[in-house]
C-alpha cells in the first residue's frame, strides 16, 4: 500500500480517537509504577460462599491446558513462552478453572498452580503482569478463595495474599484509560473486588476508585436499549456476567457498597439479559455479529440460571414478531419457524471500533431451530491476512460492491471510514415482516454507491431485495449456509433431512461457492455460499428463499 493510501487511512483511524487515547498510550508505554511488596491488608470476613456461573474447565491436567480450542503442556518457563500464541497464554494468566465446573475435585492443582504462578512470575515483567491479565486473575483468585479454597498453609496463604495485594497495587498504577471499553471495565471491576475482600484504608481507596469508574463505564457502555456499546454479542455477554458478579460481590460483602450502585448493577443485568436474548438463536448460542465466538462466554441460559442464583429473574421472553434495538442497531424478526437476526445499526463507538467488523446489513437465519445462514465468525485476533477477512464485507451475509468492504477495517483492530445506517424502518403487512435500511459505507469509492436492503420474512419464506443507488462496477450479495446443511442446486438441505429450502435469485447471476465457518477461536469448518451478482446496469437484485413448498 502507497504512502497516499496509508495516510488518509491513518487519519480516518486516529481523527475519531479521543485525546486520551493518543497521550494516554505514551503515558502508558513510559510510565512504570513502583512496585509495593508491602503485607497485605487484612481479609475481610464474607458473609456467604462463592456461587459461580457455570464456565467449562480448561484445566486437563495439572501442567496440560485447553484454552481456544487448543491444548498444550505448560513448562515452568512458558508462561511467556514465543512458541505459544500470545492470546492463549493469556487465559493461562486469567485463572478461569478455578472457578470453572468441577473446580472443587481440582483444588489441589489450584492450589499449586498459583503457588507457580508467583514463583515463575515476579513483578512486573511478563504476560501475567499486564493489566487485563491483572484484572481477571485478581478476581478469579478472590472468588476462589471467598469459594471457601484455602491457599495452602500458613505460609503460602501469606505469600499468596501479599501477591494478591501487590497484584492490584501495580493495577491500581496501570489503568486502561488509553484502551477505554471493556479493558478499563475490568480493572475497575477488580479494584472494586479488592476493596472488599480486603479491609482497612487502602483497600477502601481501592473501593471508592473502583466505584467511580465503574460509574462512569456503566453510564457510557450500557445503551439505554440494554446492550454493550461495541455490540458485539460475545463481549455484551462477558460484561453481563461482569455485573452479575458484582451484583453477588454485594451479597458476599453486605454493607461494602451503596445500595444505589447495587440495584443499579442489578437493573442493568436484567436490560442486559433482555438484549442477549433478542440477540440469541434458537439453538441458546449467540449470532455472529462483529467479534464473537461460541465458548468464550457464557450463553444466555447459564447467565439467566446465573442470575436467578443471585434473586435476579430474567426478563421473560418477548413475543413481539419484530423486536428492534434502536441504540444497539439490531433486529430480530420471528415468523413462523423463522428467526432472522439483522444488523441496521453503527458498527460501534466511534472512538473505540476494535471489535467492529464490515458487517452493515447482514443477517442471519435459523429456520426450526437450526442455524441455515451464518455469517463467518473469527477464529483468530492475529494481524493477517485471515484476521483481515473475518472482519470483512466478504465474510459475512450482505452486499460487497467493488471489492471494498463497507467499512475500512485494517490490522486487527483498526476501522478507518466506517459505514452509517439510515433510512431504518420497520413493518407489518398481513402476515409479513418487514425491515428496511441503507447505509452509507460506499459512498467514498468513485461511483459514489448507497447500499439499500429491505427483507420481507413470512411465515413461508424470506425476500431479500438489495438495491445500489450510485455508480459500480461489480456487487456481489452473499449468503453463507451453516456446514450442517448442504448446498446443491437451488435447494439447502440440513445433513439429516430434516430441514430444507429453495431459493431462486432475480439477479445478474448466481452461484455457489466454497468457504469457511469459524464457529469459535482456533475452529474452522468447510462450508458453502450463495453468490448472486448485481448488474451494474440495474443495480437491483432479489434473493428468495422457500421453506413452504
Amino acid at each position: 500500500m502507497s504512502l497516499a493510501t496509508r495516510l488518509p487511512r491513518l487519519w480516518h483511524t486516529v481523527r475519531h480517537l479521543r485525546p486520551v487515547q493518543i497521550y494516554g498510550r505514551a503515558w502508558h508505554r513510559l510510565h512504570r509504577p513502583r512496585v509495593a511488596h508491602a503485607p497485605a491488608p487484612q481479609m475481610a470476613a464474607f458473609e456467604r460462599g462463592w456461587i459461580a456461573c457455570e464456565r467449562a474447565a480448561s484445566m486437563l491436567g495439572p501442567t496440560r491446558f485447553r484454552f481456544l480450542n487448543d491444548e498444550h503442556e505448560v513448562g515452568a518457563n512458558d508462561w511467556n513462552s514465543v512458541r505459544l500464541p500470545k492470546l492463549w497464554l493469556y487465559n493461562l494468566h486469567y485463572f478461569d478453572d478455578l472457578n470453572a465446573q468441577g473446580a472443587a475435585s481440582r483444588e489441589h492443582w489450584h492450589r499449586d498452580l498459583i503457588a507457580r504462578w508467583i514463583a515463575d512470575n515476579p513483578p512486573p515483567a511478563g504476560n501475567g503482569w499486564e493489566p487485563y491479565c491483572l484484572s481477571l486473575r485478581i478476581v478469579n483468585w478472590i472468588k476462589w478463595r471467598c469459594g471457601g479454597q484455602l491457599f495452602g498453609d500458613a505460609a503460602r496463604a501469606r505469600t499468596a495474599l501479599d501477591s494478591l495485594a501487590t497484584q492490584v497495587r501495580f493495577l491500581r498504577g496501570r489503568l486502561e484509560r488509553h484502551l477505554l471499553g471493556n479493558h478499563l471495565w475490568a480493572n475497575y471491576k477488580a479494584l472494586l473486588f479488592a476493596g472488599a475482600f480486603f479491609e482497612g484504608s487502602e483497600a477502601v481507596r481501592w473501593r471508592e476508585l473502583g466505584l467511580f469508574g465503574l460509574r462512569t463505564e456503566i453510564d457510557e457502555q450500557i445503551l439505554a436499549d440494554g446492550g454493550h456499546f461495541e455490540r458485539s454479542p460475545m463481549y455484551h455477554a462477558i460484561l453481563l456476567e461482569d455485573l452479575l458478579d458484582l451484583a453477588q460481590l454485594a451479597l458476599v460483602y453486605p454493607g461494602a457498597f451503596p445500595e444505589r450502585d447495587v440495584q443499579n448493577w442489578r437493573d442493568k443485568a436484567r436490560s442486559m439479559l433482555a438484549w442477549l436474548a433478542v440477540m440469541t438463536h434458537p439453538d441458546g448460542e449467540i449470532a455472529f455479529f462483529n467479534d464473537a465466538a461460541h465458548g468464550i462466554a457464557p450463553t444466555l441460559a447459564q447467565l439467566q440460571d446465573y442470575a436467578r442464583a443471585l434473586g435476579i429473574e430474567p426478563p421473560p421472553a418477548s413475543r413481539e414478531p419484530l423486536q428492534l434495538l434502536p441504540q444497539s442497531g439490531y433486529a430480530r424478526l420471528q415468523n413462523g419457524d423463522a428467526v432472522l437476526i439483522c444488523d441496521v445499526g453503527e458498527i460501534g463507538p466511534d472512538y473505540l471500533p476494535g471489535h467492529a467488523h464490515a458487517d452493515t446489513l447482514s443477517f442471519e437465519l435459523s429456520l426450526r431451530g437450526r442455524r441455515v445462514l451464518v455469517n463467518a465468525g473469527i477464529s483468530r485476533y492475529d494481524i493477517d491476512p485471515e484476521r483481515l477477512w473475518q472482519r470483512g464485507t466478504a465474510a459475512h451475509n450482505t452486499v460487497e460492491i467493488d471489492g471494498e468492504d463497507s467499512s475500512e477495517v485494517w490490522s486487527s483492530f483498526r476501522v478507518a471510514r466506517r459505514a452509517r445506517p439510515r433510512a431504518v424502518a420497520q413493518g407489518r403487512e398481513g402476515e409479513s415482516l418487514w425491515l428496511s435500511a441503507a447505509h452509507n459505507g460506499y459512498r467514498r469509492l468513485k461511483g459514489r454507491p448507497l447500499h439499500r436492503r429491505r427483507w420481507v420474512l413470512t411465515p413461508r419464506g424470506l425476500r431479500i431485495e438489495d438495491r445500489i443507488e450510485g455508480r459500480f462496477g461489480e456487487a456481489v450479495a452473499r449468503l453463507r449456509v451453516h456446514p450442517d446443511f448442504g448446498a446443491e442446486g437451488h435447494e439447502v438441505r440440513s445433513d439429516d433431512g430434516q430441514v430444507s429450502l429453495r431459493w431462486r435469485s432475480e439477479a445478474a447471476g448466481d452461484a455457489l461457492v466454497p468457504s469457511r465457518f469459524h464457529p469459535g477461536f482456533g475452529l474452522s469448518r468447510a462450508c458453502t455460499v450463495i453468490e448472486t451478482a448485481l448488474d451494474p446496469r440495474v443495480g437491483t437484485a432479489t434473493l428468495v428463499l422457500d421453506w413452504g413448498h
